[in-house]
């Protein structure tokens, strides 16, 4: 399935960074709004599943289809630039600043939300038809989640938004390796396999990402849930973007290009330099 050796997906994850840094704002929105929307379908199609199964697991493995069908198009998660926009500026591409990075991060986010609070407002309509009826069991499953997601921490305070925090770093080490997986191989297959397993670790483990939470938590409100916007943004939204941020890029940004981009000289072995030694002082 034509693999690539990390150094040589690597320097394609730097390359993409930098890409997406000098993107026009236009395509940079169309593709977030794309992959939000995408991402969006595959979180209530996994809940569906889940609740028509009975079988979380099940859920969570159909899950990724929808994370390999926006990346095999090349739209971009929020999570996905929060590892690769970084690489650019660490490597100093030429032109590419600070300024450039959270320019990225800010489209990509407002694309990304936009594009998921559409399919939950077209999903609530669809649960309720129209607002005229109860949401059903999916439409009650989703509002649920979205109480113990923010105030099921919200009482634990402090410890609660750290819970979250971290969740959302582990989420994005899985996520961000998904990212990677779709620069592995130049075959669709390939592709898929290395992005699909990852993805599906990071939904049966219900850690926290942010994009799939812009869909999840308005859904929620529209379903009935008993929370507010406020709670959704102080107590999930903000701590998981947070989290998001520092797993992907510390897990796998950071890790990766230093040891397969930017390695280390390689270490002499002792047998090595005695020899070495001694021809010199013969």
């Amino acid at each position: 399935m034509a693999y690539l050796v990390p150094a040589e997906f690597v320097t394609k994850m730097v390359d993409a960074g930098e890409s997406k840094i000098y993107m026009s704002t236009r395509d940079t929105l169309v593709r977030a709004y794309m992959a939000g929307a995408i991402l969006a379908l595959a979180a209530v199609f996994a809940v569906t599943v889940a609740v028509a199964t009975g079988s979380h697991l099940i859920g969570s493995i159909l899950f990724p289809v929808g994370f390999c069908m926006l990346y095999l198009m090349g739209f971009d998660l929020l999570t996905g630039v929060f590892v690769l926009a970084p690489l650019a500026l660490l490597d100093k591409r030429p032109g590419v600043t600070v300024q450039g990075v959270l320019r990225n991060w800010g489209l990509v986010f407002v694309g990304n939300f936009a594009g998921a609070l559409t399919v939950a407002v077209m999903m609530a309509f669809v649960f309720t038809m129209g607002f005229n009826t109860d949401p059903g069991a999916v439409g009650t499953k989703l509002a649920a989640v979205g109480e113990a997601r923010t105030l099921g921490y919200a009482k634990y305070g402090a410890d609660g938004w750290f819970t979250i925090f971290l969740r959302g770093m582990l989420c994005n080490w899985m996520v961000s390796m998904g990212v990677v997986g779709a620069m592995i191989s130049t075959h669709v297959s390939g592709k898929v396999i290395a992005m699909w397993m990852p993805i599906m670790l990071f939904f049966f483990m219900a850690f926290e990402h942010s994009v799939v939470n812009m869909f999840l938590f308005p859904t929620a409100i529209m379903m009935g849930g008993d929370f507010s916007v406020m709670d959704y943004l102080i107590w999930n939204e903000i701590p998981t973007a947070l989290g998001n941020l520092v797993g992907g890029l510390a897990f796998t940004g950071l890790t990766l290009y230093s040891t397969h981009y930017k390695t280390a000289p390689k270490r002499q072995l002792t047998a090595e330099r005695n020899s070495a030694g001694k021809e010199a002082l013969a």
